[in-house]
């Protein structure tokens, strides 16, 4: 049959995102750089160590998001905020979660604050594809402070009186590590959110060093997470876990 001139031809994808990481710990970029790699709609296209090399990288390789640092030697974040914003949209990607400080990030331009502990690799994900699309993104220590702002004098300094927002707040979503395998794994063996996504990464190959980068939490605190998995799975090795957690281990 001949093809018709004016048949519907399927639209490609979209290209992916293209972002900007800087840090100044090696470790959390190698982290950031591998969690969103993993998304088929999102790219990492340079790394920086510092503002200064954040700049020179967004003037030469123009990314659709910037992730920044707030405190790096050198030019810290937050001096190279205003600058960067003129090229990209910012999203601080910190430990800071001072209210003064989260105030001063938004005023100077910054599209979304995320305080590293209060997200999941999924949510970060997710919180790229909103700020690359227009759509501020806080998790919520940013937002409370924010509420403070707004709420007026009386309140801007009483962040710890602030009740904390539900975790619906949070946005939901299932990380592209995770498989459908994972998922029923998860109610299998009755293992909570966090200990679910650090047995994904375990199955993945990760080094406890490498997934206390990219959930930014302690190594110390990985262990901890991986000995209650371990109990869960009625096992004491990554390999046999990783079988039982795929489903490929012989009963």
């Amino acid at each position: 049959m001949p093809h018709h001139p004016f048949a519907e031809r399927e639209e490609p994808p979209p290209p992916p995102l293209r972002v900007l990481v800087a840090d100044d710990n090696p470790v959390i970029r190698a982290g950031l750089t591998a969690v969103l790699g993993a998304q088929d709609d999102l790219t990492v296209v340079a790394e920086a160590e510092d503002g200064r090399a954040a700049w020179e990288a967004a003037l030469r390789v123009r990314p659709d998001v910037v992730l920044l640092d707030v405190r790096m030697p050198g030019v810290d974040g937050m001096s190279a905020l205003p600058h960067l914003v003129r090229l990209a949209p910012v999203m601080m990607l910190t430990y800071s979660d001072e209210t003064e400080i989260v105030q001063e990030a938004v005023r100077l331009g910054a599209a979304g604050y995320l305080v590293h502990g209060e997200f999941t690799t999924a949510q970060l994900a997710q919180a790229v594809r909103d700020v690359g699309g227009g759509r501020p993104h806080f998790t919520p220590t940013a937002t409370n402070a924010l509420l403070a702002y707004i709420r007026g004098p009386a309140t801007a300094h009483a962040k710890s009186e602030l009740p904390a927002l539900p975790t619906h707040f949070l946005l939901k979503g299932l990380s592209r590590l995770q498989s459908p395998v994972g998922q029923s794994s998860k109610s299998r063996f009755q293992l909570s959110s966090r200990e679910a996504e650090i047995m994904d990464l375990i199955a993945s190959g990760m080094t406890n060093q490498q997934i206390a980068a990219v959930c930014f939490i302690s190594e110390k605190t990985v262990k901890n997470h991986i000995n209650r998995i371990f109990a869960k799975l009625h096992t004491t090795t990554r390999a046999r876990a990783t079988a039982k957690w795929l489903g490929v281990a012989g009963e």
